[in-house]
């Protein structure tokens, strides 16, 4: 599937079985966009006939739908569906996409992406400076930096993070120390290192933590 450019609509994947009960809910939304031109193209697989295509995507439930770079499980109403195919159509939303599946406490398959496209840290990075994140989606994003550790992809963002120890809210500083250790980049005890005489107590803390 071509990946699409900015404002052309992007193609969809469908993945169903026989006797899923809201498959047909899910493609009749998707003929639909396609219909109106939201949607480029549609491909429908029957993963009862074609495992092999299932086996490859790592997909274990359906309905189950990608469109443009947003993998989509279970029921979705036309409108969400539309609603993704504008974001994919303007190159937008993946932070919105992290969200979704954080929140749900889906932390492999922003995993798998992030390691296969680094780039997609910048969307991680966005969702964690964000004041209102909630807590739940902080600890999904932690265990995936943890799960980065020693890595290169984690290692070309030290300076960004190094910015982030200046970040107003203690959170994202303390974090941002600790994702910093992580990284097992030189670079890091630079921005690290004032964080001891910090104004906040846990901060100074995870950076004692962090040079030890």
């Amino acid at each position: 599937m071509n990946e699409p450019t900015a404002n052309t609509p992007p193609d969809a994947l469908f993945l169903l079985g026989t006797h899923c009960p809201h498959c047909p809910t899910v493609l009749q939304g998707l003929a639909n966009l396609v219909k109106a031109g939201t949607l480029g193209s549609l491909k429908i697989v029957n993963i009862e006939q074609r495992g092999d295509i299932a086996r490859e995507l790592g997909v274990r439930t359906v309905p189950w739908v990608r469109i443009g770079p947003f993998e989509l499980e279970g029921l979705r109403s036309e409108k969400e569906l539309r609603e993704w195919a504008v974001k994919a159509t303007a190159n937008t939303g993946m932070t919105d996409w992290l969200d979704e599946l954080l929140s749900s406490g889906n932390i492999s398959k922003p995993l798998e992406r992030i390691k296969s496209e680094p780039a997609l840290m910048d969307a991680l990075l966005e969702l964690f400076t964000d004041p209102d994140t909630g807590l739940n989606i902080r600890i999904g994003i932690s265990a995936i930096m943890e799960d980065l550790q020693g890595t290169e992809t984690l290692s070309s963002i030290v300076n960004r993070l190094g910015e982030l120890t200046r970040h107003e809210d203690a959170r994202i500083r303390g974090d941002a120390c600790h994702y910093l250790a992580l990284s097992g980049d030189p670079a890091a005890t630079a921005y690290i290192k004032p964080l001891l005489k910090d104004e906040d107590e846990n901060v100074r803390e995870v950076a004692r933590e962090s040079l030890e």
